[in-house]
């Protein structure tokens, strides 16, 4: 089984509109959406959720009314302001002190302080991931709660999802949408990959964040292609691109013009390869054999 992961420097780049596109000519694939802070490959894909767990990215500290006696210790220790006077009373005070989740880091001082052993360190719930069907097979993603944290943990598990599913149904190959940036749930979508996919644009943007993509994929030893969207907006940048994609020892399997048909797609809920057999649709199958042939 061969691992394909699509990233970019930001996000708007079109990537997951490739990605579904090469969902759509993957003849034995499984697919995992690891863009969990901003998961959008669903829209295209319309999953049918067969399988729905809660995901626990760490702990958060939690009050126990009946227990607090009010003495305002583990407000004055918590440096993130997240306990406050606001919970119910019980027989010894009128109000009892309560932890906001948004605000707890989950240092668990205010666990190890308290005086009467009112407060546990409990498993906190960031987000859900799910396994479903598609019209392209199997696909594993989530979605990550509002103003939640630890991405990159539950990238690895949608990565480990997705491979388990790729090797018990012997899939050809895992792809994978991954998050744009350098940051830690890119780390965890990359590491191990077969071949990066960077997806860029001809801006001057585009060209430092493929700049920062490349040091971070070289690091990891892995081969890094790349895709130019919306070429025609600049070709002078698109030329400039190619050339420093050149000089970090990258290759350019595809430069894609600028198309109303990657918008009209999405609004229909479709691939570019179900909403078009034009030119665009042309130039994503040649830079889909050229990525299976890259890939080995």
């Amino acid at each position: 089984m061969k691992e394909l992961v699509v990233i970019s420097g930001k996000g708007g780049t079109g990537k997951t509109s490739i990605t579904a596109a090469f969902a759509s000519l993957a003849q034995n694939a499984v697919l995992a959406d690891c863009d969990v802070d901003a998961a959008d490959l669903h829209l295209v894909l319309s999953p049918k959720i067969k399988q729905e767990q809660d995901f626990s990215g760490g702990k958060q500290a939690f009050i126990h009314p009946e227990k607090c006696i009010g003495c305002s210790k583990c407000a004055k220790m918590c440096r993130f302001d997240a306990i406050t006077l606001n919970g119910p009373g019980n027989s010894l005070i009128a109000k009892t002190y309560a932890v906001d989740p948004v605000s707890c880091e989950g240092c668990k001082v205010c666990v190890e302080f308290c005086p009467v052993h009112a407060i546990s360190f409990e498993a906190a719930i960031n987000g859900k991931w799910f396994i479903s069907d598609t019209r392209f097979g199997p696909m594993v993603h989530a979605k990550l709660g509002i103003a939640e944290e630890n991405s990159g943990k539950l990238v690895t598990l949608i990565r480990k999802e997705a491979k388990r599913i790729a090797q018990e149904q012997k899939k050809d190959m895992l792809i994978i949408d991954g998050s744009p940036g350098i940051g830690c749930p890119v780390i965890a979508s990359i590491t191990g990959a077969d071949a990066v996919l960077v997806v860029t644009e001809p801006t001057l943007s585009g060209k430092h964040d493929l700049e920062r993509v490349a040091q971070l994929t070289a690091n990891f030893g892995i081969k890094t292609l790349v895709c130019i969207n919306k070429a025609d907006i600049n070709s002078e940048m698109t030329d400039q691109i190619a050339r420093d994609a050149d000089a970090l020892g990258l290759k350019v399997i595809g430069k894609i013009p600028y198309d109303e048909a990657f918008t009209k797609a999405q609004i229909m809920k479709a691939t570019l390869i179900e909403y078009t057999g034009g030119s665009i649709s042309e130039r994503i199958r040649t830079m889909w054999q050229e990525l299976v042939y890259q890939l080995g």
